[in-house]
């Protein structure tokens, strides 16, 4: 396989993959990965929100809460 991207991003890849202690194809499969399972989360929040309604905005703010606690 081959790609193609901007010099910039493929730089800051490049960096990223160092800075893991990772080779640059793993680096983007795990990137890959996480664009995938970004993606299916999104369509199984959407096909809910569907079903059952939109999110409350107390409901939103419950699940920022949990993803992002406060710094101690």
């Amino acid at each position: 396989m081959s790609i193609s991207m901007d010099a910039e991003i493929a730089a800051q890849v490049r960096e990223a993959a160092l800075r893991a202690g990772v080779p640059l194809s793993a680096w983007m499969a795990d990137a890959a990965r996480a664009k995938l399972r970004h993606e299916s989360l999104a369509a199984f929040l959407d096909e809910y929100q569907a079903e059952h309604g939109a999110f409350t905005e107390e409901e939103l703010e419950q699940a920022r809460a949990r993803l992002d606690p406060p710094a101690s």
